[in-house]
C-alpha cells in the first residue's frame, strides 16, 4: 500500500473540502447513531403500558439528573405531553434526521468524488508532462503503448482506489464505529466478545489484498501488451491487409487478451470471496453472542430489551462495515497501478538548464561523438568529429544503418551522446535551455507526423502564426496549390496520422511547418523522399533563397538534391571517412563513388 500513499497523501492539496467531507460523513453517521439511541430507552418507556411515561416527562427527569447536557426550557416546554404523540414526535424527528443524514451523504460522496477526479487529473498531467520530457531514446526502447496504458488505464484503477477511500470507505467506516458505540453503550461485554473476531479478519482481509495487488499487476501489464498490439495493428493496417496476416495479428491478440482474462479473474476471484468470509464470521460472532445472552437472561444478569437494543446496534455496525471487505481489496489493488504510475514519474527527464543560446551565426560542432542504442549494441557514431560553418548546406550520406540520422538527432537533443560534445556557436547544447535550442531549429523527418486537425493547425503546430503566415509558407513549400484543391482549404479537417492525404503532401506541410518556424538551422531527413522530382527541383530553387544565411543539413537519396549542397559529408559504420564536394568525393572516397551509382537516384530513374 506504500505507493497508493504516496498519492492518496495528494489530496489534503484540497484541505477545505477533504475536512468538509470527512465532517459531513461524520454527520451523517452520528445521525444514526442518535436515532439508534432514541428507538432505546425512550420508546421502550413511552410505549410500557405500566411504566410508560411521557416524552415531557423523561426530558424533566434528564435535565433533573444534573447531565452536562441539558435540554434548553424552551424545547422542553414544546415537547408533548401525550405518549403516543410523543412517539409520533420522535419518529418525524428521526425522519427528519434521516433526510439530512442522507444529504450530508450525498454530499461527502460528491466531495469525495471532486477530489478523487481532481487528484487522478494532476497525476495524469504530470504523468504526460513528464513522458513529454524524457529522453526520446528511452521511450524508443518502452515503446509508446507502455507510456499511454499507464497514463490512461492505470489513472482510472488509481482515482477507483481513491474514490473509494474517501467515498464509502469513510462513510461505512464512520457509521459502522457510531453503530458499534452505541452498542458499547447498551451493553459492553457483549461487544468485548465481537471484538475478539478482530484479528481474524485483519488476517483474512490481508491475505486477500496480497493476492488483488498480484493479480491486478499481472492484468494491468496484459492490457498494456494488449494496447500495443491493437496499436500496431490497426495503425499498421495496410501493411496487416497486404501481407494477408489477419490470422498472425488476430492470433497473437488472442493470446494475450486470455492472459487479461486469466489475471482478472484471479482478482475477482479474490475479491469474490471477501464478502462470503465476512458473512461466515458474522454469523459466528452473532450465534455465539445469542447463545450468551441468551444463558444471561434465564439467569436474569441481562435484560431482554438491553439485549435486543444491543444486537440490534451491532446488526448495524456489522452492516455498515460488511462492505468494507470488498472495499479495503480494492484500494489494495490500487497500489498496483499506482506502482506503475510512481515508475514513470522516478524516470530521469531531458537535463534541463536556464541558461538560453543566441540565434546560430557561427558554427556546429560535433565533437568525437560516441553514441549506442544499448548498452550491448555496437556504437552508431564513433569518435565522430566534424565542424559545419555557419550558412552552409551540408549533405549527409552512405549506408543504412551508418549513423545518418542518429547524427542529425543529436542537434536537437533528441538523443545525448555517451560521450563527446555537440557545440553550437561555441557553446556546448547540454547547457542550454532546450527550448530557446529548439526554437531556432526546423527538422523535417521522411516519417510526416501530422495530426488530427486543420491543415493550418497542421502548419502552425507549435508556433503562433497569422493565416497570412500560414499561407506564405504553404506557398514556399509549393502546397498551396494542393490545398486549395481540398474542400475546406486550410480548415479541411486532416484525418489521424495524415492518412487523408498523400504521403508527397504530407512531407509538403512538414516542410511548410519547418519554414514557418524561421530557423537558422534547418535539417531535412530524407524530406523530398515521397515528393516528385518535378515538384522536389521547385522545392530546391525556393530553399536555396530561404536558406541564406542559414545552415541546412540534408540526408537525402536524391543526386540532384546532394549535388547542390555546398559540402558532402560521407558517413561508414559511424565514422567520417569522406568530405568535400560531389566532384571532389567522386574522385577521392570509393564509397561515395559506389553510392552515387547504385544508391543516389536521379530524376530519370525515379518510377
Amino acid at each position: 500500500m506504500k505507493h497508493f500513499k504516496v498519492f492518496a497523501k495528494r489530496m489534503f492539496k484540497y484541505r477545505v473540502r477533504l475536512v468538509l467531507a470527512l465532517g459531513l460523513a461524520v454527520f451523517s453517521a452520528l445521525g444514526l447513531g442518535i436515532g439508534l439511541l432514541s428507538l432505546g430507552p425512550a420508546l421502550s418507556l413511552i410505549v410500557d403500558p405500566e411504566a410508560g411515561q411521557s416524552l415531557f416527562e423523561l426530558a424533566t427527569l434528564f435535565n433533573a439528573d444534573g447531565h452536562i447536557v441539558q435540554i434548553p426550557h424552551w424545547l422542553l416546554s414544546q415537547l408533548p405531553q401525550d405518549r403516543f404523540d410523543g412517539v409520533i414526535f420522535i419518529l418525524i424527528g428521526i425522519g427528519c434526521l434521516t433526510v439530512v443524514g442522507g444529504f450530508a451523504n450525498f454530499m461527502h460522496q460528491y466531495l469525495s468524488a471532486w477530489i478523487a477526479v481532481h487528484v487522478v487529473a494532476g497525476v495524469r498531467d504530470e504523468a504526460f508532462g513528464h513522458v513529454l520530457k524524457m529522453d526520446l531514446g528511452r521511450v524508443l526502447r518502452s515503446g509508446a503503448s507502455e507510456f499511454v496504458s499507464r497514463i490512461i488505464r492505470d489513472t482510472e484503477a488509481l482515482q477507483a482506489g481513491l474514490t473509494v477511500l474517501m467515498g464509502k470507505s469513510v462513510a461505512q467506516f464512520s457509521k459502522g464505529f457510531v453503530a458499534f458505540l452505541v452498542a458499547c453503550y447498551f451493553d459492553y461485554r457483549l461487544v468485548i466478545i465481537a471484538l475478539l473476531v478482530l484479528p481474524i479478519l485483519a488476517i483474512t482481509l490481508h491475505q486477500i489484498g496480497k493476492k488483488v495487488r498480484k493479480g491486478t499487476k499481472k492484468s494491468l501489464a496484459a492490457q498494456q501488451e494488449l494496447l500495443r498490439i491493437s496499436n500496431e495493428a490497426v495503425q499498421g493496417l495496410r501493411a496487416v491487409k497486404v501481407n494477408t496476416a489477419e490470422q498472425f495479428v488476430k492470433k497473437s491478440f488472442s493470446e494475450v487478451n486470455q492472459q487479461v482474462v486469466r489475471a482478472n479473474m484471479k482478482v475477482r476471484t479474490a475479491r469474490a470471496l471477501g464478502s462470503p468470509l465476512m458473512e461466515i464470521l458474522a454469523i459466528a460472532v452473532l450465534g455465539t453472542l445469542a447463545g450468551i445472552a441468551a444463558k444471561s437472561i434465564i439467569e436474569g444478569t441481562l435484560q431482554f430489551d438491553m439485549f435486543l437494543l444491543s444486537i440490534g446496534s451491532l446488526a448495524v455496525a456489522g452492516g455498515a462495515l460488511r462492505p468494507l471487505a470488498g472495499l479495503v481489496t480494492e484500494i489494495q489493488a490500487s497500489d498496483a497501478p499506482a506502482e506503475r504510475l510512481l515508475h514513470i514519474l522516478h524516470l530521469p527527464t531531458e537535463e534541463e538548464s536556464n541558461e538560453p543560446i543566441a540565434r546560430h551565426s557561427d558554427s556546429i560542432v560535433f565533437e568525437n561523438i560516441t553514441y549506442s542504442y544499448s548498452e550491448d549494441a555496437p556504437p552508431v557514431l564513433n569518435n565522430f568529429s566534424v565542424s559545419i560553418p555557419h550558412g552552409q548546406r551540408v549533405a549527409i550520406v552512405g549506408p543504412n544503418g551508418c549513423g545518418k540520422t542518429t547524427l542529425v538527432s543529436l542537434l536537437p537533443r533528441l538523443l545525448t551522446p555517451q560521450s563527446g560534445v555537440v557545440r553550437i556557436d561555441g557553446t556546448d547544447i547540454a547547457s542550454v535551455d532546450l527550448s530557446s535550442l529548439r526554437e531556432q531549429l526546423g527538422v523535417v523527418t521522411q516519417d510526416t507526423v501530422l495530426f488530427r486537425g486543420t491543415i493550418e493547425s497542421n502548419i502552425r503546430f507549435g508556433k503562433e502564426a497569422s493565416r497570412e503566415e500560414v499561407m506564405n509558407v504553404a506557398k514556399q513549400a509549393h502546397a498551396d496549390n494542393f490545398i486549395k484543391s481540398i474542400d475546406g482549404q486550410y480548415d479541411a479537417e486532416v484525418y489521424e496520422h495524415g492518412t487523408s492525404l498523400s504521403g508527397g503532401q504530407r512531407q509538403r506541410l512538414a516542410i511548410a511547418r519547418a519554414l514557418l518556424r524561421n530557423p537558422s538551422i534547418l535539417i531535412f531527413d530524407e524530406a523530398t523522399s515521397q515528393i516528385d522530382s518535378e515538384s522536389e527541383s521547385l522545392i530546391n530553387d525556393m530553399l536555396g533563397t530561404f536558406c541564406e544565411g542559414r545552415t541546412v543539413l540534408l540526408i537525402a537519396h536524391r543526386l540532384s538534391t546532394v549535388q547542390s549542397a555546398d559540402r558532402i559529408l560521407v558517413l561508414d559504420q559511424g565514422e567520417l571517412i569522406g568530405d568535400g564536394t560531389h566532384d571532389e568525393l567522386l574522385s577521392s572516397c570509393d564509397l561515395y563513388r559506389r553510392l552515387a551509382e547504385t544508391q543516389l537516384v536521379t530524376a530519370s530513374h525515379e518510377g
